[in-house]
């Protein structure tokens, strides 16, 4: 289910874009260590709250997107914008960023 927020409705994505809220791992290793931030890695896991109409084809189509909201995506991982609104973490990327949607 998706959760929508203020900082989802204050921002609309353009093209092929998409907003995507990261999903942080566990702070607790499987060994039951506590992982201080510096030792974490960078999400590459993350739940589509937002989608762009789709990108404009060179005839002039608009080619829709393959994701929609509430998608369990896994992206690259350095790849997309990270934005702060509202306090809230979001990462802007484009629909190519996107490796797989998990069912």
């Amino acid at each position: 289910m998706v959760r929508k927020t203020k900082a989802v409705s204050k921002i609309t994505p353009l093209g092929d874009r998409l907003v995507v809220r990261p999903i942080e791992r566990e702070e607790i290793s499987k060994g039951g260590l506590f992982l201080p931030d510096t030792a974490k890695e960078k999400p590459q896991e993350g739940e589509v709250v937002a989608v762009g109409p789709g990108k404009t084809s060179e005839n002039g189509t608009r080619l829709p997107v393959e994701v929609a909201v509430g998608d369990r995506v896994i992206f690259a991982k350095y790849s997309g914008t990270e934005v702060k609104i509202d306090d809230e973490k979001l990462l802007l990327m484009h629909e190519s960023d996107i490796l797989v949607k998990k069912i």
